[in-house]
């Protein structure tokens, strides 16, 4: 089975007049995303709608490796956009926009029941960072602390991390829901405000969270 999620991932941010919401979606859905999936190294992509924090929409697109952002093929649909993507692309008429490039940094390799899972029905998605000094305590405490807690809450799917290489925040955590009820449980209400000998102390303190994350977000296409 050809592999659906790999080492590097694109996130697009946007917000639209509304005016403009009905005309972007269809372009989006219809155009947009098919060519992405048609450029070598884009293994699977979704979008999202908010339900809490934000921005309203996001796309995003799994790729075998971040470089497949910058090969030749998705660098043409950049430098040539089709006439409607001229007209409702994001870099067009968003009145928030951004676009993050990313390399995962957990977990150290991608199992096979990951790589051949499709988008996940819901994400909270957190975008986050810390001072350069605390990124070593930091990066333990998160993957050894409080990722391995996660597999007690019912519905919860997987964690994955990555680093920046394009924008910020540096880090992003993506945590793959099953449904809405997952995030609105007591299980994970647990596990947020869950002590751990490092990460409750300097880490936690520390860690500064991007304007409207975590975001919790619904998958709107595929539907």
């Amino acid at each position: 089975m050809a592999a659906k999620k790999g080492d590097g991932l694109l996130m697009v941010y946007s917000e639209v007049p509304a005016k403009h919401e009905e005309e972007y979606n269809a372009w989006y859905d219809t155009e947009h995303i098919p060519e992405r999936l048609s450029i070598p190294g884009v293994l699977s992509a979704a979008r999202y709608q908010a339900v809490e924090g934000g921005p309203k929409y996001l796309a995003c697109y799994e790729l075998a490796t971040a470089d497949a952002y910058h090969a030749e093929a998705w660098q043409k649909w950049l430098n040539n956009p089709t006439p409607w993507s001229r007209r409702m692309s994001p870099t067009v008429i968003a009145t928030k926009f951004i676009r993050n490039l990313y390399r995962r940094i957990y977990p150290a390799t991608v199992p096979a029941e990951t790589a051949e899972a499709d988008m996940a029905p819901v994400m909270l998605v957190g975008r986050m960072s810390v001072p350069g000094a605390l990124d070593a305590k930091f990066n333990e405490a998160y993957n050894n602390e409080r990722l391995p807690l996660l597999s007690r809450i019912p519905g919860y799917i997987r964690a994955r991390r990555f680093e920046a290489v394009m924008g910020e925040p540096k880090y992003t955590t993506l945590h793959e829901m099953s449904s809405l009820d997952v995030w609105k449980s007591k299980a994970w209400d647990d596990w947020r405000t869950a002590v751990t000998p490092v990460w409750s102390g300097e880490v936690r303190q520390a860690m500064v969270h991007a304007e409207g994350s975590p975001g919790v977000f619904r998958r709107i296409f595929p539907a």
